[in-house]
């Protein structure tokens, strides 16, 4: 059976880092929601000013990214037929494994507190079946334990190209890469393992609907959709 795997990479979803933990707008936002500082999710929208401090701070705090990617990766036909494995790398260096068959909550609140159990506690599981781990994990050591046959990776910096014409060159065992983060382009990091970088849309697309284009295209090849 053909398996694909989809990396949503550098992607903006991390708690609070220890340096901006005693900031105010940190501080007032965590007795909110009645967790210490650095156990709840970093958030542009909450914590824009403590941000200010952070290295490449312009790439971080947009959790709500990695959920809409997340469900839309996980709605695919090609997640729910066992034939898609998805992962997130985040901005911290950790990853993100899901297990299958994972149903994430489509309310972003209820999403935002099970990536805070989830950084907190490592694993997350029900009956007895692992629905998500964390580990730390470099991108180029999540592709080395991978080991695809290739590495593509979508960004408007790449090749000009279409979903249609990049799908039919993904073939078994190859490894999707889809940003995670609000603007820019693949670290060096990244791009340095991709083999092929394809651009399909001259327009700035956001992570889920690049997601959403590219598996379709590749159900289309696979599935009866």
């Amino acid at each position: 059976m053909l398996l694909l795997s989809l990396i949503i990479a550098e992607a903006a979803l991390e708690t609070v880092p220890k340096q901006i933990a005693k900031h105010p707008s940190v501080v007032k936002h965590a007795a909110r929601k009645g967790k210490p500082a650095e156990e709840i999710l970093l958030d542009r929208s909450y914590h824009h000013s403590a941000m200010l401090k952070l290295e490449n701070a312009e790439r971080r705090g947009r959790p709500d990214l990695a959920h809409f990617a997340l469900l839309e990766a996980t709605s695919t036909p090609l997640y729910r037929n066992n034939m898609l494995n998805v992962y997130v790398h985040t901005v911290a260096n950790k990853v993100i494994l899901l297990g299958e068959n994972v149903r994430l909550p489509k309310s972003y609140f209820r999403f935002e507190g099970l990536m805070e159990d989830l950084f907190k506690d490592r694993k997350i599981t029900a009956d007895n079946n692992m629905l998500m781990e964390l580990k730390d994990m470099k991108f180029q050591d999540l592709v080395d334990k991978l080991k695809p046959r290739k590495v593509v990776g979508l960004s408007r910096a790449g090749a000009r190209s279409s979903a249609e014409k990049v799908a039919k060159m993904i073939d078994d065992d190859t490894a999707i890469v889809v940003g995670g983060f609000p603007r820019g382009h693949f670290s060096n990091a990244i791009s340095g393992k991709i083999n092929y970088t394809y651009s399909i849309s001259e327009l700035a697309l956001e992570s889920h609907l690049v997601i959403a284009r590219i598996l379709y295209e590749c159900e289309k090849l696979r599935l009866f959709v």
